[in-house]
Formats: structure tokens, C-alpha cells, sequence
């Protein structure tokens, strides 16, 4: 039986192989896109794929800061997982108002 570093080389080698045959692949069908494409007279822009079609992203604005910890930790106080420090004094018995900015 393959130790474990016998088996993880060998996947790692199956890994760089599968990788270079899809880089080929890839390149194939693409030319054979490009082809299709000019053979029927489609441009990115009839595929819906112009630069101009797609929406620009728009970075979040990072929250207004409601808390500050003992550390000078920070936290807005939203959505989601509460951060490790708020946690931690939460925990100890502490209100997370004590620390509101």
C-alpha cells in the first residue's frame, strides 16, 4: 500500500497534468469559437459581452465605527458574526456598551 506523501505526489502530479491538458483544451475551443463566430457573423457584442454591457462594481463603503475595544479593536456593530474581541468581553461578564464610541 502507497504511504500518504506517495499518494499526495501522485495527486499533485495528476493535478499539473489535468491543468496543462485543460490549457489546451481551452485553446482549441476558443479558436473553434472565434471560427463559429465568424462564420456566422456574431460579435462579443450580440453574445451580450461588451464592456460597456456589464455593470461596474461599486466598492461598500466600510461602516461607521459604533464600538471600539479594549485594544483599540473596532466594530460597527452590524450585520453578521460578531467580531472575536466583542466576544470576549461579552463573555466576561462585560456590556458591549461600555465600549460604544
Amino acid at each position: 500500500m502507497a504511504s500518504y506523501q506517495e499518494l499526495r505526489s501522485q495527486a499533485e502530479a495528476l493535478m499539473a497534468q489535468a491543468e496543462q491538458v485543460r490549457k489546451e483544451e481551452i485553446s482549441s475551443v476558443i479558436a473553434d469559437i472565434k471560427a463559429k463566430m465568424k462564420q456566422y457573423g456574431i460579435s462579443a457584442a450580440d453574445l451580450g459581452m461588451s464592456g460597456a454591457a456589464r455593470k461596474p462594481r461599486v466598492a461598500k463603503a466600510p461602516g461607521v465605527v459604533k464600538y471600539r475595544g479594549p485594544n483599540g479593536e473596532t466594530w460597527a456593530g452590524g450585520l453578521g458574526r460578531k467580531p472575536q474581541w466583542v466576544r470576549d468581553v461579552m463573555d466576561s461578564g462585560r456590556s458591549i456598551e461600555d465600549f460604544k464610541v
